[in-house]
């Protein structure tokens, strides 16, 4: 089917706008490029109630830009892409018609969309233990594109009639249930089930079943079908955690994306057209966008770490070599961490005085806190001064490291033993394992939202991600420019080679390789001496060089740390690297790690201004 397709168009329904691109493979080169893009408001709610609206404007974007306007190799001429009040694609599940093509511009050859319009989806899970069973189906949720609402569980310390109550109010779109290994407990998922038959929840979209997805112990199906009883779609899967240190979250998030489709999309306004009018399957945005570097992750055998900050929620993608032979892919949404309808969550969370530290200015905390405030009651509003953008990205710092933190908590190893507490009890795990989130394996950051998108210079992005995620060793940073990997996820499931080509060559823009050796010393203390291909520098603790170096451009490195910082092969032991430059050149970071900053610190103002000078950036005036 590859070689048949030659135009592709694929949207993404957000919440607000609705944004669609459209690639073509290149006749000189051979290569599938971004050929235009063009946005137009969301038509899912009053007074249109029709996202099929929507998408047709933004596709009359795209007809009208291709008219004037196309990349070096491509024909210039405007794309006819809808026909009859609606998207003109040829191929439908594989299945070829080119009824009416005349010419080579008359429709497209596929067309694939995602949505998170309409709030997206939003799931509760419920597990017999918070710390075992009921993370693993957080995980399969979060990992499946959910907006996670809560999490029941028996060892919550809520009375049952609180959980009645809590499911009422909140109308989930689908609720997970799991719990027990299998051949272990019934009687707990019993009483989850009568809670959950008890609340009788109703489903925000039309007036059909809940669905209810049943991930547990494979013994107790049978009761919980009983009791869920008639007035409740159940859907069994394999259980999530067959035995304590397995996890098995694939089953389940395959029926979410179907449950999906079938129960929230298809109750959505306009959406059953939508459905007919793509050639494969509509997918949740985040779901999309976590295919996407899974994909490119296991492909190109590399650990990756993604994160889309937008105005009320952070999402963080992570997929890591969790052994020799399985990349673990995690995915988890900080619903109250945002830059504009959430900011005042990430003030509170953060503490003014965490925000205020990035400054490179003095300025009285209540001031920060003042036009955080002013922010978030004129969400849509953008800086309008250098000190604003600065506050501005000082919160994304914190929004990011908090995100962050939480992702950790989350993408964590299987390991912990059940304990007996007593009769009326049932298990209680350790901490989890480890996290999976290792910084010194970790190869790429992606950046994505509007504050990493839309920074005037991509340094700026670049420290905002050095100062949040503080990477180890040798990193590549990147920003994704325009921020369509909601788009190239759900092609990479049909069309890899089109979507990694375009995700490579028009989506994601590399700052550079950042070189950071992990230790702390006194300022001006040795800490790396760089060699090789036209380079000998010696940075000393407490710095930021930057050595020149283009997109596109290599250099073999021998990186050698002082005798008590490490580059990944041990403490003062060199290592060879070959590294790539970008939009901000090759990065080296001696600032430690962990790097600490503390509003109070002697000389703060002064290191954060030299920071922005060795970017390059412009100094705010003291």
């Amino acid at each position: 089917m590859s070689t048949d397709i030659r135009r592709i168009v694929a949207t993404d329904c957000g919440s607000t706008t609705t944004k669609a691109i459209l690639i073509e493979k290149s006749d000189v080169t051979g290569e599938y490029r971004l050929v235009a893009r063009g946005e137009a408001p969301t038509t899912v709610e009053r007074p249109f109630e029709d996202v099929t609206l929507g998408v047709l404007n933004s596709i009359t974007e795209l007809e009208e830009i291709t008219e004037t306007t196309v990349p070096v190799g491509f024909t210039k001429g405007r794309r006819k892409l809808q026909k009859d009040g609606r998207v003109w694609r040829q191929l439908k599940r594989g299945v070829r018609d080119a009824t009416g093509v005349k010419d080579e511009f008359d429709s497209a050859d596929l067309y694939v969309s995602t949505s998170s319009a309409g709030g997206g989806l939003q799931m509760m899970v419920a597990g017999v233990v918070k710390t075992m069973s009921a993370e693993s189906a957080e995980r399969a949720a979060l990992g499946a594109g959910a907006i996670l609402m809560d999490t029941l569980s028996v060892d919550d310390g809520r009375k049952d009639y609180q959980k009645v109550e809590r499911l009422r109010q909140l109308r989930p779109d689908i609720i997970l249930m799991s719990g027990g290994t299998d051949g272990g407990t019934k009687s707990h998922l019993i009483d989850l089930a009568e809670v959950v038959r008890r609340a009788d929840p109703k489903p925000r979209f039309g007036d059909m079943k809940l669905p209810i997805i049943y991930a547990g112990n494979k013994d107790a199906r049978e009761d919980v079908r009983k009791v869920l009883g008639e007035a409740i779609e159940l859907q069994v899967v394999d259980n999530l955690r067959p035995t304590l240190d397995r996890e098995n979250l694939g089953p389940a998030r395959e029926e979410i994306h179907e449950m999906f489709l079938e129960h929230v999309m298809q109750q959505a306004p306009g959406y059953s057209k939508l459905l007919e009018w793509t050639s494969e399957e509509v997918m949740a945005t985040p779901n999309a966008v976590g295919k996407l570097l899974k994909e490119y992750a296991e492909n190109e055998k590399i650990n990756v770490l993604g994160v889309d900050i937008g105005g009320a929620t952070t999402d963080v993608f992570s997929v890591f070599l969790a052994d020799s032979t399985e990349r673990i892919y995690n995915r988890t949404v900080s619903a109250n961490l945002g830059m504009s309808y959430s900011i005042c969550n990430v003030l509170k969370e953060a503490t003014v005085e965490n925000i205020a530290r990035w400054l490179p200015f003095e300025i009285d905390p209540a001031e920060v806190r003042n036009r955080l405030r002013n922010k978030m009651i004129r969400p849509t509003t953008i800086p309008q001064t250098y000190e604003d953008l600065l506050i501005e990205h000082a919160v994304s710092r914190e929004a990011l490291r908090l995100a962050f933190l939480h992702h950790k908590s989350l993408a964590r190893n299987l390991v912990g033993n059940a304990q007996q507490r007593d009769v009326g009890q049932i298990f209680n795990q350790d901490q989890s394992g480890g996290s999976l989130v290792n910084m010194m394996a970790l190869d790429m950051v992606i950046g994505s939202g509007g504050v990493l998108s839309h920074a005037p210079q991509r340094a700026q992005s670049a420290l905002m991600m050095m100062d949040a995620y503080q990477p180890e060793g040798v990193t590549m940073l990147t920003v994704d420019s325009i921020f369509m990997m909601p788009h190239l996820g759900v092609l990479s499931e049909h069309l890899y080679e089109a979507a990694k080509e375009v995700f490579e060559r028009d989506c994601i823009v590399k700052c550079g390789h950042c070189i950071a050796p992990v230790g702390t010393a006194k300022d001006g203390e040795p800490c790396v001496t760089i060699s090789g291909d036209g380079v000998n520098l010696t940075v000393p603790f407490g710095q930021i060089k930057i050595i020149p170096c283009g997109v596109g451009e290599f250099k073999t490195l021998e990186i050698a740390p002082a005798k008590t910082f490490d580059m990944g092969a041990g403490k003062g032991k060199p290592v060879t690297a070959k590294v790539e430059g970008g939009t901000v050149g090759i990065i080296v970071d001696t600032r430690g790690r962990p790097f600490t900053v503390d509003l109070n610190s002697p000389g703060r103002v002064e290191k954060q201004r030299s920071y922005l000078a060795a970017f390059g950036l412009p100094i705010p005036k003291a």
